[in-house]
Protein backbone atom coordinates (compact mmCIF):
# COMPACT_ATOMS: atom_id res chain seq x y z
CA UNK A 1 0.00 0.00 0.00
CA UNK A 2 2.94 2.58 0.74
CA UNK A 3 3.42 3.13 -3.27
CA UNK A 4 -0.03 3.75 -3.97
CA UNK A 5 -0.53 6.30 -0.93
CA UNK A 6 2.75 7.63 -2.16
CA UNK A 7 1.89 8.09 -5.60
CA UNK A 8 -1.24 9.80 -4.50
CA UNK A 9 0.55 12.32 -2.58
CA UNK A 10 2.93 13.47 -5.79
CA UNK A 11 0.20 13.37 -8.01
CA UNK A 12 -1.93 15.60 -5.96
CA UNK A 13 0.98 18.06 -6.27
CA UNK A 14 0.90 18.87 -9.82
CA UNK A 15 -2.83 18.15 -10.15
CA UNK A 16 -4.15 21.92 -11.30
CA UNK A 17 -5.86 22.71 -7.81
CA UNK A 18 -2.74 22.43 -5.94
CA UNK A 19 -1.15 24.52 -9.19
CA UNK A 20 -3.81 27.09 -8.83
CA UNK A 21 -3.12 27.11 -4.58
CA UNK A 22 0.62 27.43 -5.29
CA UNK A 23 0.35 30.62 -7.52
CA UNK A 24 -2.80 32.11 -5.13
CA UNK A 25 -0.33 31.85 -2.35
CA UNK A 26 2.24 33.52 -4.29
CA UNK A 27 -0.24 36.19 -4.64
CA UNK A 28 -1.46 36.31 -1.17
CA UNK A 29 2.02 36.59 0.35
CA UNK A 30 3.26 40.19 -2.30
CA UNK A 31 -0.19 41.19 -0.69
CA UNK A 32 1.05 40.63 2.66
CA UNK A 33 4.29 42.19 1.51
CA UNK A 34 2.96 45.15 -0.21
CA UNK A 35 0.61 45.62 3.67
CA UNK A 36 4.17 45.47 5.68
CA UNK A 37 5.20 48.29 3.80
CA UNK A 38 2.14 50.30 3.53
CA UNK A 39 1.16 49.71 0.18
CA UNK A 40 -1.86 47.93 0.69
CA UNK A 41 -4.54 49.08 2.98
CA UNK A 42 -5.10 46.53 5.98
CA UNK A 43 -8.73 46.81 5.17
CA UNK A 44 -7.64 45.74 1.32
CA UNK A 45 -5.94 43.12 2.98
CA UNK A 46 -8.07 41.53 5.02
CA UNK A 47 -10.58 41.50 2.32
CA UNK A 48 -7.86 39.66 -0.51
CA UNK A 49 -7.24 37.39 2.32
CA UNK A 50 -10.63 36.24 3.19
CA UNK A 51 -12.04 36.48 0.27
CA UNK A 52 -9.60 35.55 -2.97
CA UNK A 53 -10.51 32.19 -4.21
CA UNK A 54 -10.61 30.04 -7.65
CA UNK A 55 -12.56 27.85 -9.50
CA UNK A 56 -10.27 25.38 -12.12
CA UNK A 57 -13.54 24.97 -14.16
CA UNK A 58 -14.16 28.64 -14.77
CA UNK A 59 -10.51 29.31 -15.21
CA UNK A 60 -10.60 27.34 -18.18
CA UNK A 61 -13.54 28.96 -19.29
CA UNK A 62 -11.87 32.49 -19.11
CA UNK A 63 -8.85 31.37 -20.72
CA UNK A 64 -11.02 30.26 -23.72
CA UNK A 65 -11.30 33.52 -24.22
CA UNK A 66 -8.10 35.42 -23.01
CA UNK A 67 -5.37 32.83 -24.70
CA UNK A 68 -2.91 33.50 -21.28
CA UNK A 69 -3.47 31.53 -18.10
CA UNK A 70 -2.60 34.01 -15.55
CA UNK A 71 -5.30 36.43 -16.86
CA UNK A 72 -7.52 34.01 -16.49
CA UNK A 73 -6.21 32.90 -13.28
CA UNK A 74 -6.66 36.84 -11.97
CA UNK A 75 -9.90 37.35 -13.48
CA UNK A 76 -11.38 34.82 -11.34
CA UNK A 77 -9.81 35.75 -8.58
CA UNK A 78 -11.20 39.31 -9.25
CA UNK A 79 -15.13 37.94 -8.81
CA UNK A 80 -14.45 36.32 -5.82
CA UNK A 81 -12.33 39.61 -4.29
CA UNK A 82 -13.98 42.71 -5.66
CA UNK A 83 -12.53 46.10 -5.71
CA UNK A 84 -9.62 44.97 -3.51
CA UNK A 85 -8.44 42.62 -6.02
CA UNK A 86 -6.66 45.74 -7.90
CA UNK A 87 -4.15 45.31 -5.32
CA UNK A 88 -3.38 41.35 -6.63
CA UNK A 89 -0.24 40.76 -8.98
CA UNK A 90 0.46 45.19 -8.43
CA UNK A 91 3.60 45.48 -10.06
CA UNK A 92 4.08 41.67 -10.83
CA UNK A 93 4.48 39.75 -14.23
CA UNK A 94 3.17 36.65 -15.10
CA UNK A 95 6.59 34.52 -14.36
CA UNK A 96 6.90 36.30 -10.53
CA UNK A 97 3.62 33.69 -9.73
CA UNK A 98 4.49 31.06 -12.27
CA UNK A 99 8.25 30.65 -11.61
CA UNK A 100 7.49 30.61 -7.81
CA UNK A 101 4.71 28.85 -7.62
CA UNK A 102 6.73 25.93 -9.46
CA UNK A 103 9.33 26.80 -7.04
CA UNK A 104 6.69 25.33 -4.32
CA UNK A 105 5.85 22.61 -6.31
CA UNK A 106 9.15 21.31 -7.00
CA UNK A 107 10.22 21.57 -3.08
CA UNK A 108 6.64 19.73 -2.44
CA UNK A 109 8.22 16.85 -5.09
CA UNK A 110 11.64 16.88 -3.48
CA UNK A 111 10.78 16.52 -0.39
CA UNK A 112 8.32 13.24 -1.30
CA UNK A 113 11.23 11.95 -3.30
CA UNK A 114 13.99 12.64 -0.35
CA UNK A 115 11.17 11.28 1.95
CA UNK A 116 11.20 7.59 -0.30
CA UNK A 117 15.60 8.13 -0.93
CA UNK A 118 15.62 7.57 2.90
CA UNK A 119 13.43 4.62 2.92
CA UNK A 120 15.01 2.78 0.46
CA UNK A 121 18.47 3.80 1.64
CA UNK A 122 17.73 1.93 5.19
CA UNK A 123 16.30 -1.29 3.01
CA UNK A 124 19.51 -1.41 1.50
CA UNK A 125 21.45 -0.97 4.93
CA UNK A 126 19.59 -3.93 6.08
CA UNK A 127 20.44 -6.28 3.23
CA UNK A 128 23.98 -5.07 3.30
CA UNK A 129 24.12 -6.58 6.95
CA UNK A 130 21.91 -9.48 6.26
CA UNK A 131 24.13 -10.61 3.30
CA UNK A 132 27.66 -9.35 4.60
CA UNK A 133 29.39 -12.64 4.60
CA UNK A 134 27.52 -14.57 1.97
CA UNK A 135 29.77 -15.76 -0.70
CA UNK A 136 29.36 -14.67 -4.42
CA UNK A 137 31.08 -14.37 -7.65
CA UNK A 138 32.69 -11.38 -8.78
CA UNK A 139 32.51 -10.54 -12.08
CA UNK A 140 34.24 -8.27 -14.74
CA UNK A 141 33.53 -7.83 -18.27
CA UNK A 142 30.65 -10.65 -17.32
CA UNK A 143 33.13 -13.11 -16.75
CA UNK A 144 34.02 -14.83 -13.29
CA UNK A 145 36.90 -12.95 -11.72
CA UNK A 146 37.36 -13.78 -7.46
CA UNK A 147 34.51 -14.09 -5.03
CA UNK A 148 33.41 -11.21 -3.00
CA UNK A 149 30.59 -11.11 -0.94
CA UNK A 150 27.03 -10.23 -1.80
CA UNK A 151 26.21 -7.78 0.55
CA UNK A 152 28.92 -5.51 -0.95
CA UNK A 153 26.86 -5.10 -3.62
CA UNK A 154 23.85 -3.28 -1.34
CA UNK A 155 26.43 -1.32 0.33
CA UNK A 156 27.81 -0.17 -2.20
CA UNK A 157 24.37 0.75 -3.72
CA UNK A 158 24.05 2.23 -0.26
CA UNK A 159 26.95 4.31 -0.02
CA UNK A 160 25.91 5.35 -3.85
CA UNK A 161 22.63 6.17 -2.31
CA UNK A 162 24.02 8.53 0.50
CA UNK A 163 25.48 10.78 -2.34
CA UNK A 164 22.06 10.69 -4.01
CA UNK A 165 20.31 11.78 -0.81
CA UNK A 166 22.74 14.63 -0.38
CA UNK A 167 22.40 15.67 -4.11
CA UNK A 168 17.99 15.72 -3.69
CA UNK A 169 18.40 17.87 -0.31
CA UNK A 170 21.19 20.10 -2.44
CA UNK A 171 18.54 20.15 -5.41
CA UNK A 172 15.62 21.16 -3.42
CA UNK A 173 17.54 23.76 -1.96
CA UNK A 174 18.53 25.21 -5.19
CA UNK A 175 15.01 25.17 -6.62
CA UNK A 176 13.59 26.36 -3.70
CA UNK A 177 13.46 30.02 -4.61
CA UNK A 178 11.00 32.69 -5.14
CA UNK A 179 11.19 36.08 -7.19
CA UNK A 180 8.61 39.24 -7.43
CA UNK A 181 10.72 41.42 -9.70
CA UNK A 182 8.78 42.83 -12.35
CA UNK A 183 8.69 42.80 -16.31
CA UNK A 184 12.11 42.14 -16.73
CA UNK A 185 13.36 41.58 -13.08
CA UNK A 186 14.98 44.57 -12.29
CA UNK A 187 12.43 45.77 -9.29
CA UNK A 188 11.49 48.96 -11.60
CA UNK A 189 7.64 48.93 -9.53
CA UNK A 190 8.16 46.88 -6.47
CA UNK A 191 11.16 47.14 -3.94
CA UNK A 192 13.53 44.11 -3.22
CA UNK A 193 12.12 44.34 0.27
CA UNK A 194 9.03 43.16 -1.48
CA UNK A 195 10.15 40.26 -2.72
CA UNK A 196 12.09 39.09 0.58
CA UNK A 197 9.18 39.52 2.32
CA UNK A 198 7.19 37.33 0.41
CA UNK A 199 9.39 34.30 0.04
CA UNK A 200 9.76 34.51 3.68
CA UNK A 201 6.10 33.60 3.79
CA UNK A 202 6.43 31.36 1.23
CA UNK A 203 9.31 29.62 3.12
CA UNK A 204 11.56 30.20 0.12
CA UNK A 205 14.29 32.00 -0.57
CA UNK A 206 14.84 35.20 -2.89
CA UNK A 207 17.02 34.77 -6.11
CA UNK A 208 19.76 36.91 -6.41
CA UNK A 209 19.17 38.23 -9.57
CA UNK A 210 17.04 37.05 -12.48
CA UNK A 211 15.56 38.66 -15.87
CA UNK A 212 11.72 37.98 -16.10
CA UNK A 213 12.07 34.31 -15.16
CA UNK A 214 13.91 32.44 -12.31
CA UNK A 215 16.62 31.00 -14.27
CA UNK A 216 16.66 27.66 -15.45
CA UNK A 217 19.68 26.20 -14.03
CA UNK A 218 18.29 25.63 -11.15
CA UNK A 219 15.76 23.45 -12.75
CA UNK A 220 18.16 21.61 -15.14
CA UNK A 221 20.36 20.91 -11.79
CA UNK A 222 16.84 19.33 -10.03
CA UNK A 223 16.00 17.26 -13.01
CA UNK A 224 20.13 15.80 -13.38
CA UNK A 225 19.60 15.10 -9.98
CA UNK A 226 16.39 12.95 -10.90
CA UNK A 227 18.54 11.30 -13.88
CA UNK A 228 22.09 10.28 -11.95
CA UNK A 229 19.32 8.38 -9.26
CA UNK A 230 17.44 7.01 -12.07
CA UNK A 231 20.66 5.87 -13.06
CA UNK A 232 21.91 4.12 -9.86
CA UNK A 233 18.19 2.50 -10.29
CA UNK A 234 18.50 1.36 -12.94
CA UNK A 235 22.18 -0.09 -12.24
CA UNK A 236 20.67 -2.08 -9.42
CA UNK A 237 17.84 -3.29 -11.48
CA UNK A 238 20.41 -4.52 -14.29
CA UNK A 239 22.51 -6.23 -11.74
CA UNK A 240 19.29 -7.98 -10.28
CA UNK A 241 18.07 -8.92 -14.57
CA UNK A 242 21.43 -10.59 -14.93
CA UNK A 243 21.84 -12.10 -11.40
CA UNK A 244 18.22 -13.66 -12.55
CA UNK A 245 19.42 -15.00 -15.70
CA UNK A 246 18.18 -18.83 -15.84
CA UNK A 247 21.95 -19.64 -15.89
CA UNK A 248 22.88 -17.66 -13.03
CA UNK A 249 19.88 -17.31 -11.22
CA UNK A 250 21.16 -16.25 -7.84
CA UNK A 251 18.51 -14.11 -6.95
CA UNK A 252 15.10 -13.63 -8.11
CA UNK A 253 12.39 -10.64 -8.33
CA UNK A 254 9.26 -12.44 -5.88
CA UNK A 255 6.72 -14.02 -8.61
CA UNK A 256 3.29 -13.53 -6.71
CA UNK A 257 0.65 -16.55 -6.60
CA UNK A 258 -1.64 -15.68 -9.51
CA UNK A 259 1.50 -14.25 -11.47
CA UNK A 260 1.94 -15.14 -15.08
CA UNK A 261 5.53 -14.08 -16.92
CA UNK A 262 4.64 -15.14 -20.54
CA UNK A 263 1.61 -15.64 -22.78
CA UNK A 264 3.24 -18.28 -24.49
CA UNK A 265 5.34 -20.57 -21.67
CA UNK A 266 3.91 -21.34 -18.16
CA UNK A 267 7.58 -21.61 -17.15
CA UNK A 268 8.57 -18.07 -17.61
CA UNK A 269 9.50 -16.04 -14.59
CA UNK A 270 10.72 -12.43 -15.78
CA UNK A 271 12.58 -9.70 -14.52
CA UNK A 272 9.56 -7.14 -15.09
CA UNK A 273 10.16 -4.70 -12.51
CA UNK A 274 14.02 -4.45 -12.56
CA UNK A 275 13.63 -4.47 -16.92
CA UNK A 276 11.04 -1.70 -16.46
CA UNK A 277 13.41 0.62 -14.06
CA UNK A 278 15.89 0.76 -16.71
CA UNK A 279 13.54 1.60 -19.06
CA UNK A 280 12.09 4.40 -17.21
CA UNK A 281 15.53 5.53 -15.83
CA UNK A 282 15.40 6.80 -19.93
CA UNK A 283 12.90 8.68 -19.97
CA UNK A 284 14.33 10.58 -16.72
CA UNK A 285 17.71 11.27 -18.52
CA UNK A 286 15.63 12.40 -21.57
CA UNK A 287 13.83 14.84 -19.54
CA UNK A 288 17.01 16.18 -17.69
CA UNK A 289 18.30 16.56 -21.48
CA UNK A 290 15.38 18.43 -22.31
CA UNK A 291 15.68 20.62 -19.06
CA UNK A 292 18.98 21.56 -20.54
CA UNK A 293 17.56 23.00 -23.24
CA UNK A 294 15.36 25.35 -21.51
CA UNK A 295 18.75 27.46 -20.07
CA UNK A 296 19.12 29.24 -22.97
CA UNK A 297 16.32 31.36 -23.86
CA UNK A 298 15.50 34.83 -25.90
CA UNK A 299 16.88 37.97 -23.97
CA UNK A 300 15.17 37.90 -21.12
CA UNK A 301 12.89 35.65 -21.68
CA UNK A 302 10.84 33.87 -24.53
CA UNK A 303 8.25 31.06 -23.83
CA UNK A 304 9.69 28.17 -24.86
CA UNK A 305 10.55 26.39 -21.59
CA UNK A 306 6.70 26.91 -20.41
CA UNK A 307 5.23 24.16 -22.75
CA UNK A 308 8.44 21.78 -21.87
CA UNK A 309 7.83 22.24 -18.08
CA UNK A 310 4.33 21.50 -18.03
CA UNK A 311 5.01 17.83 -19.31
CA UNK A 312 8.91 16.95 -17.49
CA UNK A 313 8.25 18.03 -14.27
CA UNK A 314 5.29 16.09 -13.36
CA UNK A 315 6.27 13.61 -15.39
CA UNK A 316 9.53 12.85 -14.44
CA UNK A 317 9.05 13.10 -10.60
CA UNK A 318 5.85 11.28 -10.73
CA UNK A 319 8.07 8.56 -12.56
CA UNK A 320 10.61 9.12 -10.00
CA UNK A 321 8.09 8.44 -7.15
CA UNK A 322 6.99 5.14 -8.76
CA UNK A 323 10.30 4.26 -9.17
CA UNK A 324 11.55 4.29 -5.89
CA UNK A 325 8.84 2.96 -4.78
CA UNK A 326 8.66 -0.39 -6.95
CA UNK A 327 12.30 -0.61 -5.27
CA UNK A 328 11.29 -0.59 -1.99
CA UNK A 329 9.34 -3.84 -2.05
CA UNK A 330 11.29 -5.28 -4.74
CA UNK A 331 14.66 -5.41 -2.46
CA UNK A 332 12.63 -6.33 0.01
CA UNK A 333 11.26 -9.54 -1.17
CA UNK A 334 13.70 -10.70 -3.48
CA UNK A 335 14.37 -13.92 -3.32
CA UNK A 336 18.17 -14.69 -2.83
CA UNK A 337 19.87 -18.59 -3.74
CA UNK A 338 23.11 -18.35 -1.30
CA UNK A 339 23.41 -22.22 -2.31
CA UNK A 340 23.61 -21.16 -6.00
CA UNK A 341 26.10 -18.46 -5.59
CA UNK A 342 28.12 -21.07 -3.74
CA UNK A 343 27.53 -23.26 -6.82
CA UNK A 344 28.61 -20.35 -9.50
CA UNK A 345 31.64 -19.83 -7.36
CA UNK A 346 32.76 -23.51 -7.72
CA UNK A 347 31.40 -23.40 -11.56
CA UNK A 348 35.16 -22.97 -12.59
CA UNK A 349 37.28 -25.58 -10.17
CA UNK A 350 39.20 -23.60 -8.49
CA UNK A 351 40.40 -20.89 -11.15
CA UNK A 352 39.00 -18.15 -8.69
CA UNK A 353 42.01 -18.77 -7.01
CA UNK A 354 44.53 -18.05 -10.06
CA UNK A 355 45.67 -14.71 -8.58
CA UNK A 356 46.70 -16.06 -5.13
CA UNK A 357 48.76 -18.71 -6.92
CA UNK A 358 50.21 -15.85 -9.22
CA UNK A 359 51.23 -13.44 -6.18
CA UNK A 360 52.51 -16.60 -4.51
CA UNK A 361 54.80 -17.61 -6.82
CA UNK A 362 55.72 -13.49 -6.79
CA UNK A 363 56.43 -13.73 -3.22
CA UNK A 364 59.24 -16.36 -3.72
CA UNK A 365 61.18 -14.24 -5.93
CA UNK A 366 60.15 -15.22 -9.69
CA UNK A 367 59.36 -12.56 -12.05
CA UNK A 368 55.99 -11.37 -12.81
CA UNK A 369 56.06 -12.70 -16.16
CA UNK A 370 57.37 -16.11 -15.34
CA UNK A 371 54.73 -16.80 -12.46
CA UNK A 372 51.75 -15.57 -14.89
CA UNK A 373 53.26 -17.87 -17.53
CA UNK A 374 52.70 -20.74 -15.20
CA UNK A 375 49.38 -19.63 -13.55
CA UNK A 376 48.13 -19.42 -16.78
CA UNK A 377 49.41 -22.21 -18.34
CA UNK A 378 47.63 -24.62 -15.54
CA UNK A 379 44.47 -22.84 -15.97
CA UNK A 380 44.06 -22.86 -19.54
CA UNK A 381 44.61 -26.48 -18.88
CA UNK A 382 41.44 -26.43 -16.31
CA UNK A 383 39.62 -24.64 -18.46
CA UNK A 384 40.08 -28.04 -20.84
CA UNK A 385 39.91 -30.87 -18.68
CA UNK A 386 37.59 -29.45 -16.25
CA UNK A 387 40.38 -31.06 -13.70
CA UNK A 388 40.07 -29.10 -10.40
CA UNK A 389 42.73 -26.18 -10.51
CA UNK A 390 44.14 -27.55 -7.21
CA UNK A 391 45.36 -30.70 -8.19
CA UNK A 392 46.94 -29.49 -11.49
CA UNK A 393 48.68 -26.55 -9.34
CA UNK A 394 49.75 -29.66 -7.09
CA UNK A 395 50.91 -31.75 -10.45
CA UNK A 396 53.21 -29.63 -11.86
CA UNK A 397 56.41 -29.90 -11.17
CA UNK A 398 57.75 -26.05 -11.64
CA UNK A 399 55.31 -24.97 -9.58
CA UNK A 400 56.20 -27.27 -7.19
CA UNK A 401 59.85 -26.18 -6.80
CA UNK A 402 58.52 -23.16 -4.75
CA UNK A 403 55.47 -23.97 -3.10
CA UNK A 404 55.01 -26.63 -0.39
CA UNK A 405 51.68 -29.26 -0.64
CA UNK A 406 50.98 -26.78 2.46
CA UNK A 407 51.34 -23.41 1.22
CA UNK A 408 48.80 -24.99 -2.04
CA UNK A 409 46.68 -26.23 0.28
CA UNK A 410 46.23 -22.65 2.09
CA UNK A 411 45.99 -20.79 -1.24
CA UNK A 412 42.34 -22.75 -2.19
CA UNK A 413 40.66 -20.93 1.26
CA UNK A 414 37.88 -18.65 1.20
CA UNK A 415 38.67 -16.83 4.26
CA UNK A 416 40.87 -13.86 2.23
CA UNK A 417 37.40 -12.43 0.74
CA UNK A 418 36.01 -11.86 4.31
CA UNK A 419 38.84 -10.70 5.81
CA UNK A 420 38.32 -7.08 4.90
CA UNK A 421 34.27 -6.85 4.60
CA UNK A 422 33.75 -5.01 7.97
CA UNK A 423 36.73 -2.38 7.19
CA UNK A 424 34.19 -1.50 4.23
CA UNK A 425 31.29 -1.67 5.78
CA UNK A 426 32.68 0.44 8.64
CA UNK A 427 33.91 3.06 6.23
CA UNK A 428 30.20 3.76 4.66
CA UNK A 429 29.38 3.48 8.26
CA UNK A 430 26.59 0.56 8.05
CA UNK A 431 29.14 -2.11 9.91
Amino acid sequence: MIDRYSRKEMTKIWDLQNRFQCMLDVEIAACRAMNELGIISNEDLDVIVEKADFDVERIAEIEEITHHDVIAFLTNIAEYVGPSSRWIHFGMTSSDVLDTASSIQLKQAGELILRDLQKFSEILKMKAREYKNTLCIGRSHGIHAEPTTYGLKYALWYDEMQRNISRMENAIAIVSVGQISGAVGNYAHLSPEIEEIACKYLDLNPVNISTQIIQRDRISEFMNTLAIIGSTIEKISMEIRHLQRTEVLEVEENFSKGQKGSSAMPHKRNPIITERMCGMARVLRSNAIAALENNALWHERDISHSSVERIILPDSTILMNYMLNKMIPLIENLLVYPEKMMQNIELTNGLVFSQVVLLELSKKGISREKSYTLVQRNAMECWKSKKPFAELILADEEIREFLTEEEIGNIFSYERYYKNVDFIFDRIGIL
